[in-house]
């Protein structure tokens, strides 16, 4: 039997792949651009590429392959993503290889990693809520991503948070990621002060009144998205991962203060940070690949050194 998988997690400018062993070992792990501007066939041929590239690079042949991937997916097919421009591509599309192969959603998978391997582990139901370039959340019902009914859950980006507000690139309005997104913080205090490129790590440690102006309005947007989601699902707890939670105390306090303040009637669920960082996906790809493989009960052993990130055997 093989003793690894082919681990991928595909982001809109960036792959991280890697080998991952049964006992959760990472014996290999690179990254690659994603050549999103060529078209979906140009990402589609080149995530096979990376695929085959690291099943090589593995002594022997791998088990199964774990691909995350965003936008609406099933098990079996990665049925629509904007920002990468497919439609309806078989999981069999994207290897060459004659190995079983299971898809999961980008940011649903990174929370299957942190439930089974991270911030999660041991808790049924909590909320996994990485802010980056864009916001999407994994519910983790039961101990499992839940997809909802045809797979769209979990969209908590595109909830409207101030309904008047400014348009979404999504085409609604006031949606929290067109607030609270790493990329909206920097956009939006880009507008105001009339400079560009500005990155939202820069708003964030500012004392200018525009850059402190912006990210209230960002920690409200959160607030009340959180405290939606918080009286619909009843989370044990909220973790934020992404590259806004590196902001630390910057983010966490003042969300938390104001979530505590907009339950009236009931205890906020504790905020906490991410364990697995940007590797979450990737590890979360790693489980899939095991259960294509007819292995899904391992990963309950495996260990996590949170300081550095990858998983140690």
């Amino acid at each position: 039997m093989s003793s690894f998988v082919v681990a991928l997690d595909v982001g809109g400018t960036s792959m991280k792949g890697g080998l991952v062993s049964e006992s959760g070992a990472v014996l290999l792990s690179e990254r690659r651009p994603t050549p999103r501007a060529e078209g979906p066939e140009a990402v589609v041929t080149a995530i096979s590429d990376f695929i085959s590239h690291l099943a090589s690079s593995g002594d022997g042949n791998p088990a199964g392959v774990g691909l995350a991937v965003p936008g609406l997916v099933t098990d079996s097919a990665a049925v629509y993503a904007a920002n990468l421009g497919w439609r309806d591509v078989p999981a069999s599309s994207f290897t060459t290889l004659d190995i079983p192969v299971m898809l999961g959603h980008d940011v649903r998978t990174g929370g299957l990693a942190e439930s089974i391997l991270g911030a999660g582990r041991g808790l049924t139901d909590f909320l996994f809520l990485p802010i980056g370039t864009g916001i999407a959340g994994a519910s983790i019902i039961r101990g499992e991503p839940y997809g909802g009914s045809s797979g769209w859950a979990g969209e908590i980006g595109h909830t409207p948070v101030f309904p008047d507000g400014e348009q979404c690139a999504c085409g609604q309005f006031g949606c929290l990621e067109t607030y609270a997104s790493a990329a909206s913080v920097g956009r939006r205090y880009s507008q105001r002060a009339g400079v560009e490129g500005v990155k939202a790590e820069q708003v964030v440690s500012s004392d200018d009144p525009i850059a402190i102006e912006v990210w209230d309005e960002a920690v409200e947007a959160l607030s009340l998205a959180l405290a939606t989601y918080t009286l619909l699902l009843d989370p044990s707890v909220i973790v934020l991962g992404g590259g806004l939670a590196e902001a630390g105390p910057a983010l966490f306090d003042p969300v938390r203060t104001r979530l505590i303040k907009r339950l009236a009637f009931r205890d906020a669920p504790p905020l906490v940070p991410a364990a697995l960082g940007v590797d979450a996906g990737m590890l979360g790809a790693a489980l899939l690949g095991w259960r294509a493989a007819g292995r899904p009960e391992l990963g309950a052993g495996w260990v996590v050194d949170v300081r550095s990130g990858p998983l140690v055997s």
